[in-house]
């Protein structure tokens, strides 16, 4: 449901009551024309490719580069992707609960087939900092495993972990990098997954994590540092997840404690 601002400019029923209306009222014109092209991409299917920017600066009778501003806000905003040379509709954001799930237990709720490709594994000397997290002595020998993750055929993230090789020897030979990590550690490991400290930020991609996740490094993605402790309360992994911001949100369930926020 749409509903018409102060200024007349349709709104979303999810935005703020005046969101993109300064209390001036003066609209800038790039969002007049992201609102007609918001309003253009709503009754297009995914997949379905945009007009040309010619065509919309015609149809808008805007300026071209108006009309990429607007382009450019509605790809990040991750309603638009890239194809080839032209822009389609992109389909609904992954929204990955902020839980003990596993990302592969995540997508396949949402019915895609997650998957990983292995960019690096390898053990090195732990640094003071990491080992401080871990509980682990400097100089340690510790895993770290970087792997992309896929949601169907799209690559939506970088994935960095870290555990100590005391705790999975054989990790390089026995597991497999396209399976789900908290299940190998559960099922072959015996290392049960209690609970774990997260923390989440919006950051931009380095030129080499664009350049692995597949996109521009001007796209903001969302960064989680997650730290795992074991069913003895003991960390076991140091996790750095780094999320295409075009592709996730992130959901959580509150509960009250019955006085209500303060």
């Amino acid at each position: 449901m749409t509903r018409v601002s102060v200024t007349g400019i349709p709104q979303d029923s999810g935005a703020p009551v005046r969101a993109g209306v300064p209390e001036h009222g003066r609209v800038p014109k790039y969002y007049v024309v992201r609102i007609m092209l918001t309003e253009l991409v709503d009754g297009l299917e995914e997949g379905q490719t945009l007009p040309t920017e010619r065509e919309l600066t015609e149809r808008f009778g805007a300026a071209r580069e108006t009309v990429r501003q607007a382009l450019r806000d509605l790809l990040l905003e991750g309603r638009l992707r890239r194809r080839g040379r032209g822009t389609v509709v992109a389909g609904p954001k992954l929204a990955q609960p902020l839980s003990l799930a596993s990302y592969t237990e995540g997508v396949r709720r949402q019915g895609l087939s997650p998957g990983r490709t292995l960019v690096d594994l390898r053990s090195w000397p732990c640094p003071a900092g990491l080992a401080g997290e871990l509980d682990l002595s400097e100089g340690e020998p510790v895993w770290h495993m970087e792997r992309v993750l896929w949601a169907d055929d799209e690559r939506v993230g970088l994935e960095s972990t870290y555990i100590a090789v005391a705790r999975v020897p054989g990790l390089s030979s026995d597991f497999d990098p396209d399976s789900s990590f908290y299940a190998f550690l559960h099922e072959r490991v015996g290392i049960t997954f209690a609970d774990a400290d997260e923390r989440l930020e919006t950051v931009l991609a380095a030129p080499r994590e664009a350049l692995l996740v597949g996109t521009p490094p001007a796209l903001p993605m969302l960064l989680i540092h997650r730290v795992s402790r074991d069913g003895h309360g003991r960390p076991f992994e140091r996790v750095r997840s780094l999320y295409r911001g075009d592709r996730f949100s992130f959901t959580t369930h509150l509960s009250g404690t019955g006085s209500g926020p303060a």
